[in-house]
């Protein structure tokens, strides 16, 4: 009986014959198998402490992710609807117009209306996106060129005011408002690669119908129109 017990003894792992550390010894007074014990023991509670942690925060950031959501789609609705009620009402007030005499013959589609106290507006725009073909390369490349060759010498500021007017958005797009302001310098230069490039410039160009926006305000205590603001970014 004392050899079977031997044999059992032998058998069980070697962590079971330890007794419990004691936990008044710092970590000086501890031994390998002791601190190597603890280690784990530590590691264990961290790690439980940290997938609570974890499931606590994301629980709480999918609640807040889920509530937002379902708002934004939800406002996306009405305002979706309200857009098309938009339209309709001013297609039938631009046709009022029309046949009122209020409209210009060659309007596009963009106008105003304002109530008879005059204290609310509504504005339609037109809104249009510049592009430009294949021809504003070769454009940009001899305009550039005339630049360099005839115009940074003589006046460097000049030079980099017309040329900050060829920059292309990240788009890689020519911008309307710099090309704009590059044909007011049309007639200052008469080198022909100056003159064949802005032909090139405007010829390549396109204004394509994007849609209607609409701009709705009201008037303040001091009689000056307020905005009403529809865009998130902007309030």
């Amino acid at each position: 009986m004392a050899k079977a017990s031997n044999r059992n003894f032998i058998n069980k792992p070697l962590i079971q014959n330890i007794k419990p550390m004691d936990s008044t010894k710092s970590v000086s007074e501890m031994t390998t198998l002791e601190l190597e014990t603890y280690l784990k023991s530590k590691k264990k509670k961290e790690a439980l402490k940290y997938e609570r942690d974890k499931k606590k925060y994301e629980t709480k950031r999918d609640k807040s992710i889920e509530e937002m959501v379902t708002n934004a789609l939800e406002i996306a609705s009405i305002i979706t609807v309200f857009k098309e009620d938009c339209h309709k009402d001013m297609d039938s007030q631009s046709v009022e117009l029309a046949n009122y005499g209020k409209m210009r013959s060659n309007s596009k589609g963009g106008f105003s209306i304002t109530n008879t106290e005059d204290t609310m507006r509504i504005t339609r725009r037109r809104d249009t996106i510049p592009t430009w073909d294949e021809r504003s390369s070769k454009a940009v490349e001899l305009i550039k060129d005339f630049l360099g060759d005839a115009i940074k010498k003589k006046n460097a500021k000049l030079f980099e005011i017309l040329m900050s007017f060829l920059e292309r958005n990240k788009n890689g797009d020519l911008e309307y408002a710099r090309v704009m302001d590059l044909y007011s310098h049309e007639n200052k230069f008469d080198d022909p690669r100056w003159k064949e490039g802005l032909r090139l410039i405007k010829e390549s160009f396109h204004n394509h119908f994007k849609g209607f926006g609409y701009e709705f305000k009201t008037k303040d205590k001091n009689g000056k129109w307020q905005t009403v603001l529809l865009n998130f970014s902007s309030l």
